[in-house]
């Protein structure tokens, strides 16, 4: 092993594709674990409506229920990874507008959970789900 690849590190690169299943089975799970609760209690829902309503969010009745279902659904492709890009990008847009009309504001200890989702949904979308994930049979 040559020095340069000490210094690099670049003999990591082998495992790259074990780090994104890692990343993507965390977020995947994470997405469907928070909004669990919501789609499975009529109630939970109802306090995401008003937490939306309160927010400031136009249509709250209708995007709320939308929100919580893209975001379960598509923590299930990426724990799957399957159709891992469109659920990184969709999950993207979901967490800019939520970042945006929620945690614009906050201080960044604050704004760092929804930033974190917002960068790991664009590295799904940029890197895909990599070898070990369904996606592999459609290149």
């Amino acid at each position: 092993m040559s020095l340069k690849n000490i210094i690099s590190l670049n003999f990591f690169g082998a495992y790259a594709d074990a780090t994104l299943l890692i990343l993507r089975l965390l977020t995947g799970s994470f997405l469907i674990w928070g909004t669990w609760d919501n789609v499975s209690d009529k109630a939970r829902m109802t306090e995401f409506v008003e937490f939306m309503r309160q927010f400031g969010f136009a249509a709250p009745d209708i995007l709320a229920p939308l929100s919580v279902w893209a975001q379960f659904s598509a923590g299930a492709l990426i724990v799957a990874g399957l159709f891992t890009r469109w659920a990184g990008l969709l999950m993207a847009f979901n967490f800019i507008v939520g970042f945006l009309m929620v945690h614009l504001a906050d201080d960044f200890r604050a704004q760092f959970p929804a930033l974190i989702l917002i960068a790991v949904s664009l590295h799904l979308v940029a890197a895909g789900a990599g070898r070990y994930a369904a996606d592999r049979f459609f290149d």
